[in-house]
Formats: C-alpha cells, sequence, structure tokens
C-alpha cells in the first residue's frame, strides 16, 4: 500500500523542483503567453478533478477531488482574467 503513495509523492517532490526551475528561469515578457497555455493544462486537470470526485471511491479521494477543482477553477478563471487583461492592452483604442 505504500508503494504507490511513495511513487506518488516522489512525482510530486520532482513536479515541484522541476516547476520552480522553469518559472525562475522564463523571463517576465514570456509569462502572459505561458499563462494562456498553462490555461488549457489547468482545463485538463479540472476535467480529472471533477472525475475523481464523482468516482466515489473514498471519501478521501472525493475531498481531494474537491479541494483540485477549486483550485483548477481560480487557476483558470485568473489566468483567463490576466490574459484578458494582456490582450486588451495591445487592442485598438476607442475613438471617444
Amino acid at each position: 500500500m505504500m508503494g504507490p503513495l511513495l511513487i506518488g509523492l516522489y512525482v510530486f517532490v520532482l513536479a515541484v523542483f522541476v516547476g520552480v526551475e522553469i518559472i525562475t528561469k522564463i523571463p517576465p515578457t514570456l509569462h502572459t503567453p505561458l499563462m494562456s497555455g498553462a490555461n488549457a493544462i489547468s482545463g485538463i486537470t479540472l476535467v480529472g478533478s471533477l472525475t475523481t470526485a464523482t468516482s466515489g471511491d473514498t471519501k478521501i479521494s472525493s475531498i481531494l477531488g474537491l479541494i483540485a477543482i477549486i483550485f483548477a477553477t481560480i487557476n483558470v478563471v485568473g489566468g483567463f482574467l490576466v490574459t484578458n487583461r494582456m490582450l486588451g492592452m495591445f487592442g485598438s483604442r476607442s475613438k471617444r
């Protein structure tokens, strides 16, 4: 039983280290275009968390699925707002 948990924890820790390294190496001018790509990944995360929350295998998987739904939704909405605002800065100005 500890084998899959240990492997999952190992993958999570490695993903955190890789994510921090990637984010710190990217110049600020590329953050918004990359946020658009991250929104697509968060959409996939949202679908996976919905599947996990509704599977009903255990109570803990439902709780973790709900938490994942909340965080993925915040990420998708926030990323959309940032991208929309950034694109608005490059749009043509309306005549008054």
